[in-house]
């Protein structure tokens, strides 16, 4: 690991636990705060976590201003719910709907830029077993503590609930995919324990300025574009202990994998850190057996990429995303 690296790791590291809700309430001032949790057909687990952190971080403690559901085209009772337990619920494509819909959980996350209103938006994800709202909490701390930190990472143990029960490392992608990206080309971000995570925090006036990929490489590149943003010190990290979850087949993390894979070309170009002689395809051959042996099956792995949202024409924007833009204008003047 480089120096600068482990340096970084030993004073953005913290732990959920040095961030309990009543102190951070007296650092909170006038900050909004906003919860989002993309979900699609999630209505086993987003009541339970929308209704802790109603109680704890609302109710009890009124640390969060908002709660905010973003429902990604569900066949089930997700929306119904999740409004039950307290939460905003939109949907996806309801969000801009004078925009081209795209799909994707980063799609989600843009979108949910235009429908809150806090100045720290911190997302979960929807799918957590036995969440605790220490979630929100931990990831909140570096944010309302420090000026400098714009963006928190959380980092956890996984335990794989499957023949390696015994398993907490950063997840089968991570550790096969990202983990060796970042160390190839990233190396100051070494010391990011779970990129590709789905719990995370940022100030709206550096998420509004990154673009979002809208598939599974939403993690990594707004990590990738964090840093270019603000700099390897402006990033933090917090450990929530253990996250628990459904876990996807390995057709599907190989989907994944694509996605990321992309994601860190398109960056590396960006940045003219390679010199391409032709575009990455999109497409993922995979095999299944059949009649007559291994057959081939084409799947599209391909990633669209949504821009920062202040660069969304006032056009597109509803009346209370356009609102909220001319408020922090004038706040700026």
């Amino acid at each position: 690991m480089l120096a600068e690296a482990a340096d970084w790791l030993r004073r953005r590291s913290s732990s959920a636990a040095d961030w309990p809700a009543e102190p951070l309430l007296g650092l909170k001032g006038s900050t909004r705060v906003s919860v989002v949790l993309p979900a699609r057909d999630e209505q086993d687990t987003v009541g339970g976590i929308v209704a802790a952190i109603r109680r704890d971080l609302v109710e009890r403690t009124p640390l969060v201003d908002e709660i905010v559901v973003i429902d990604s085209r569900s066949v089930d009772e997700t929306a119904a719910v999740a409004a039950a337990a307290g939460a905003k619920v939109f949907g996806q494509d309801t969000i801009l709907p004078r925009l081209p819909c795209l799909s994707g959980k980063g799609e989600a996350l843009w979108k949910s830029l235009a429908v809150t209103s806090g100045d720290i938006v911190v997302f979960v994800d929807a799918d957590l077993v036995n969440f605790s709202p220490s979630f929100v909490t931990g990831l909140l701390g570096p944010l309302l503590s420090c000026p400098d930190v714009s963006y928190v990472k959380a980092c956890y143990d996984r335990p794989y609930n499957g023949p390696e029960a015994s398993f907490a490392g950063g997840g089968r992608v991570t550790e096969l995919v990202a983990r060796p990206l970042l160390n190839l080309h990233w190396p100051l971000l070494a010391g990011i324990v779970q990129p590709l995570g789905g719990e995370y925090a940022g100030r709206r006036s550096l998420l509004e300025r990154l673009p979002f990929m809208t598939g599974y490489g939403v993690e990594l590149g707004l990590l990738l574009d964090a840093l270019e943003a603000v700099g390897l010190d402006g990033l933090a990290q917090v450990d929530l202990g253990a996250r628990e979850h459904s876990h996807q087949s390995t057709e599907a993390l190989a989907v994944m994998a694509a996605q990321i894979l992309q994601t860190a070309w398109s960056r590396l170009d960006r940045h003219g850190l390679v010199m391409p002689l032709s575009s990455p395809s999109p497409v993922l051959t995979q095999f299944h057996r059949g009649a007559s042996g291994h057959e081939p099956a084409d799947r599209d792995a391909r990633v669209d990429e949504r821009p920062p949202m202040i660069e969304v024409p006032e056009y597109a924007l509803t009346a209370g995303a356009r609102g909220r833009r001319a408020g922090r204008s004038h706040s700026r003047d």
